[in-house]
């Protein structure tokens, strides 16, 4: 230590400059430094949780298959870890940006069993390249608008957001000005597929969905209209005792969604606060209305509800679309720098015309509430509580003689610890 103190004495008796190592970086914004030796930035950024899930899967997965008996506890313990790298450079054509963001989780749930350790996996949200208005990789689907973690931990039922789990994409945005853009996507249709009765949809990446925008950024807020493309293709059904025979199925179709959605900053009533809202409605492509759909079935006792998420259903090789429409909408109020709340609610329904089942169409409801409280900075400790009920009337043959039909509902909760270390 004193031989160090010596040093740096006669450095400065010398008029020695001091190296330095890292050099900040300051086109693209706070957190970025040079790579040494290069042009390029970089920003490393990333976070930390562990959660608590009552009555929820992993993330707050609202439950969409569940007994409530004393058997099974239907909750959840995770801990997941992402860490995430944004490099930019420039070049004749704009910015070259890629980014990546890599994560691991470790849960236990239900399925595990006495005794066996955690379920642990890698996960890959985001993977993408841009350049010139072009984004391709992993990315998040450009009909998104309504963001979920704004106002809950809930891997949200209705709505579209895929930013939890990401998008292939291969897109274009032109910015048209005054913070007016629009952008055209290719997908991947998998991303979006719900099943269909009676079929099933060709195995393996299929035609892209085509996805377009319209989108406005300014002071006060945000707002988008947006639709999408998707096509059903289903593998149909071989001859029966016909080795290698040709299958008869239904023809294909284009299934469709349209929605739009607007936020409003309302920084008059707190620094943060906003409030969002969305919109859509589809035939053939249930997964833009909900992304986070799935098919219910949930039992109280003798009692069952049932709610099939499907985007079509085949009778005798014919094809009918499934129809379907929801809102979600989420307001956020900060009553101080260490305390926030929101309030969120959804409602959708899935209507399966003619070709469903008696009592086959269904409902779903969601609100809830959380409040953060970040006792130091980037340290976020919070409490998600939400109300969900299915409204259902379907009658299946598996309760007929033991369980009656009727709408189902349950309280869920989440306590989540977070550490954010992005700049």
């Amino acid at each position: 230590m004193v031989r160090r103190h010596v040093l740096s004495a006669f450095a400065a008796a010398d008029g020695a400059k001091s190296v330095q190592y890292v050099k900040i970086c300051s086109l693209y914004g706070a957190g970025f430094y040079y790579i040494p030796g290069t042009d390029t930035c970089i920003k490393i950024g990333g976070w930390a949780r562990a959660e608590y899930n009552i009555n929820a899967g992993g993330s707050f997965n609202p439950i969409k298959s569940g007994a409530f008996t004393r058997a099974t506890a239907d909750n959840t313990i995770r801990a997941r870890a992402l860490i995430t790298f944004d490099t930019r450079s420039q070049t004749e054509y704009g910015t070259l940006r890629s980014y990546i963001a890599s994560g691991w989780n470790s849960t236990t749930t239900t399925t595990a069993g006495t005794g066996n350790p955690a379920a642990d996996g890698l996960y890959v949200p985001r993977a993408f390249i841009q350049l010139g208005g072009f984004t391709v990789g992993k990315a998040e689907s450009f009909y998104d608008f309504y963001v979920t973690p704004a106002y809950s931990n809930t891997t949200n039922v209705w709505g579209a957001d895929t930013g939890g789990g990401g998008d292939f994409v291969l897109a274009y945005t032109a910015q048209l000005g005054n913070g007016l853009s629009a952008t055209i996507s290719a997908e991947d249709a998998q991303t979006r597929q719900k099943g269909i009765i009676g079929d099933t949809y060709v195995a393996g990446p299929m035609l892209p969905d085509f996805v377009g925008n319209l989108r406005l950024d300014q002071a006060w807020g945000s707002a988008q209209i947006m639709g999408a493309l998707h096509n059903v293709q289903v593998q149909g059904t071989p001859a029966i005792g016909v080795p290698n025979a040709a299958s008869t199925h239904a023809g294909d179709k284009w299934g469709w969604a349209i929605g739009g959605g607007v936020k409003f900053n309302l920084p008059m009533l707190g620094k943060s606060d906003n409030i969002s809202a969305e919109a859509s409605y589809s035939e053939g492509a249930i997964g833009y209305v909900g992304g986070g759909l799935g098919s219910f079935n949930i039992f109280h006792g003798g009692s069952n509800g049932v709610g099939n998420a499907a985007d079509a259903v085949v009778t005798a090789d014919v094809m009918q679309l499934t129809k379907a429409w929801g809102v979600v909408a989420g307001y956020q109020h900060e009553w101080n720098a260490n305390w926030k709340t929101s309030l969120y609610g959804a409602y959708g329904k899935v209507d399966y015309g003619s070709f469903s089942p008696a009592g086959a169409d269904w409902s779903y409801s969601q609100i809830g509430s959380r409040t953060i409280w970040t006792p130091v900075t980037n340290l976020d400790l919070s409490v998600d509580v939400m109300y969900q009920k299915l409204g259902t009337a379907q009658v299946t043959t598996a309760n007929v003689a033991t369980t009656t039909n009727s709408d189902q509902s349950a309280w869920q909760a989440i306590f989540r610890a977070q550490r954010n270390f992005w700049p």
